[in-house]
């Protein structure tokens, strides 16, 4: 007969594997839905690489928002690999079809170049400084709100 404090261990330890269980099987996917998404965001920013430092936060914020998102992403890219689509068209393509998945490239996109995910109240900000609209343009601005100087120092006149 077992004693309370067996029982109780193993309820704990079968808790604990129950808990567990789900994130190992969702394992082996991750990288592969991530990996669709990156490959998946590079073609439609345009981008032959983009930083995966960056990439990680995106896709996240993009499931936490949609928890189909992953499969959806590589959806979208298996359907713009078999039917060879335009990264250009391609949200039109998608909507004159009345696809799914329509919505999904503009999303994408603007996650990468704005880094904002989600509208409205629900607007997340993933990325500012090293959001692909900021890029494009470091070498001469650098991101609004920041202060390279004393309080007023923006205000000052510049000498040429």
């Amino acid at each position: 007969m077992p004693t309370p404090r067996r029982t109780l261990l193993q309820g704990l330890l079968l808790a604990y594997a129950a808990g567990r269980l789900p994130a190992a099987l969702a394992g082996p996917a991750e990288p592969q839905a991530l990996a669709a998404f990156m490959t998946l965001s590079a073609w439609l920013t345009g981008r032959d690489w983009l930083d995966p430092a960056q990439g990680r936060p995106l896709f996240e914020a993009l499931t936490a928002q949609s928890g189909d998102f992953p499969t959806r992403c590589q959806a979208l890219w298996l359907d713009v690999q078999g039917r060879h689509l335009d990264p250009a068209t391609v949200h039109r393509q998608l909507s004159d079809e009345g696809s799914p998945l329509a919505a999904l490239p503009r999303q994408i996109a603007k996650a990468w170049w704005q880094g904002v995910v989600g509208q409205g109240a629900q607007a997340r900000c993933v990325a500012y400084e090293q959001a692909l609209n900021a890029q494009v343009v470091a070498d001469v601005l650098v991101p609004p709100s920041y202060a390279y100087g004393a309080h007023g120092s923006w205000s000052a006149p510049v000498e040429a």
